[in-house]
């Protein structure tokens, strides 16, 4: 390394050192108020769903947005899957997030209160956000962001609710979690 990229690290880190010192209770706070389920099943989009919290916590409201969106609608998917419910309407076309949260709710697989954190989420701007529509400019992504956020721990807490028993994790429902024939289960944990 020479000495001008020497220098130009120094600044860096300085920098980044400075900037997470003087937001760390920000940070903590935002990290804490979220109230995330602490140990969901190894699934596709768990990784997604822990990185969305750190967007958050870290101030990146609007990634933490974008990616609420999409855990929301991995997990209905999953949901979906795991109930074997068609994604298809009788004419073959695709049926929306929207309409398979609504099936899920008439079908009572979720309750009122997911199915409710699901749809906000589902119409928090979504099309607008995805597409970058002119209107981004007047949304309050950090208002947006907290409540994404609550609204996918809800979602969570009911999919991958469960309780621990002489040890082991007992799942409220245990067919969102892969449990092998040994009774072990692949699962991410978020326990900080």
């Amino acid at each position: 390394m020479d000495r001008s990229e020497i220098i130009r690290r120094i600044q860096v880190r300085e920098n980044i050192e400075s900037q997470c010192k003087g937001s760390i209770e920000e940070k903590i706070s935002r990290y804490l108020e979220i109230e995330y389920q602490g140990i969901i099943g190894g699934h596709y989009f768990a990784n997604a769903s822990s990185e969305c919290i750190y967007l958050y916590r870290d101030g990146y409201f609007i990634g933490a947005v974008m990616m609420s969106h999409a855990i929301n609608e991995g997990i209905i998917k999953f949901v979906v899957e795991r109930n074997k419910i068609n994604r298809n309407r009788k004419d073959g076309s695709t049926k929306t997030i929207d309409e398979l949260i609504r099936e899920l709710k008439d079908k009572h697989i979720i309750s009122e209160k997911c199915a409710a954190a699901s749809t906000k989420i589902w119409g928090s701007f979504r099309a607008d956000i995805h597409h970058m529509n002119p209107t981004v400019a007047k949304i309050p992504f950090q208002k947006l962001a907290q409540q994404n956020l609550k609204h996918l721990s809800t979602i969570e807490r009911e999919i991958f609710g469960h309780e621990i028993k002489e040890g082991a994790i007992a799942p409220h429902q245990p067919k969102y979690w892969d449990i092998n024939a040994g009774g072990k289960m692949a699962v991410f944990l978020r326990l900080e």
